[in-house]
């Protein structure tokens, strides 16, 4: 006789002892199933993209979140990383225009300067024997009203030079109200935003001047003790990494050194500068550098020059400019220009690096 055996899984069997179909142990497996759908879909994704890809694809997506993070938690503390001017809403500084029968790029100039939040005033500097029309005042006045994004406008006028030369940049300006000069020529436009964090640099550094166009020089030989020194461009500061000026055409530097160039540099200094017309800028950075013994500081900054190609863009500008620089250091009787490497980078820009 024979004996038929069922054999059962043994899993079911338990199952069946323990309840299965009970409705607490179906809500415990429904849980479980969806609590590994995160895990299945990364799984898929792996599949898909394949090893490198997956790894690259969970590096941004931690780099997404550590941004996301970050932007939440700059808002629960209180902080603003998006708006530089709100950290120093109550300095500004004053936009000294330097301006030659560009009337069409001086429009575009002031229209620009106007709409930056820290502009208190605006004083364009006109060296033309040709007076500027009433058109052009009220135009200009106008484009600074318009342009300005903030309550207080800022003030403008023109300062009109007598002797129409290139001493007057840097003539004295009544009824200053800021320390700050943000000193630039009439074809260069650099971006709000990066203006402000220059200005933050040098409300840091507020003796010395604090620029976006670097300039070097080097000692380049010397017979019967006299130096010679040359005059080194943008090419020059690339290649060797140093610089020690940075030239007025896009600069910060305080007040106080509109009067120490006017009425305390040399006499010797001044005439020369008049007589060659395109030395003022060296002439102080030289200022500066002899009355601090510190060398400027160069802003990374992406900025724009507009309109025809300038003067150093002219046949024998680099002969000119390594003239006046030893002939003004030989009248300085001394080199007071520092060299130094360090520029200032805004962290907001290069905390990946």
């Amino acid at each position: 006789m024979s004996t038929s055996v069922q054999i059962r899984d043994a899993g079911i069997a338990a199952d069946a002892v323990d309840g299965f179909n009970s409705p607490a142990k179906q809500k415990a497996a429904s849980r479980s199933a969806y609590g590994n759908r995160p895990l299945l879909s990364l799984r898929r994704v792996k599949h898909f993209l394949g090893a490198a890809k997956f790894k690259l694809f969970l590096a941004l997506f931690a780099l997404s979140a550590v941004v996301l993070i970050t932007a939440r938690l700059s808002s629960w503390m209180g902080w603003n990383l998006h708006n530089p001017s709100s950290v120093t809403s109550r300095a500004r500084y004053t936009v000294l225009i330097n301006t030659w029968r560009q009337k069409s790029l001086l429009k575009q100039t002031v229209a620009h300067y106007a709409s930056c939040r820290s502009a208190d005033a605006m004083h364009v500097v006109w060296t033309e024997s040709e007076q500027p029309s009433e058109r052009l005042k009220t135009y200009l006045n106008k484009v600074a009203v318009s342009k300005s994004q903030k309550a207080h406008k800022p003030n403008f006028r023109f300062d009109i030079s007598a002797d129409y030369e290139s001493n007057s940049r840097f003539r004295p300006i009544k009824d200053l109200k800021t320390d700050a000069i943000f000193s630039v020529d009439d074809n260069v436009i650099v971006p709000c935003s990066t203006l402000d964090f220059a200005f933050s640099v040098w409300q840091s550094a507020p003796s010395t001047m604090v620029g976006f166009v670097p300039r070097m020089h080097w000692l380049d030989k010397e017979q019967n003790n006299v130096a010679y020194y040359r005059y080194g461009g943008w090419w020059s500061v690339w290649w060797m990494g140093t610089y020690s000026m940075v030239l007025s055409k896009a600069a910060f530097f305080h007040r106080k050194y509109l009067d120490l160039y006017t009425q305390e540099m040399s006499p010797s200094i001044q005439g020369y500068v008049s007589r060659e017309r395109t030395c003022e800028d060296i002439a102080m950075s030289l200022l500066l550098a002899n009355a601090t013994g510190a060398p400027p500081i160069w802003v990374k900054g992406k900025i724009y020059e507009i309109g025809a190609s300038g003067i150093s863009s002219l046949r024998g500008h680099s002969p000119r400019r390594n003239r006046c620089l030893n002939d003004l250091i030989s009248l300085y009787k001394t080199s007071p220009l520092v060299l130094t490497n360090v520029k200032a980078v805004s962290a907001r820009n290069e905390w990946l690096w």
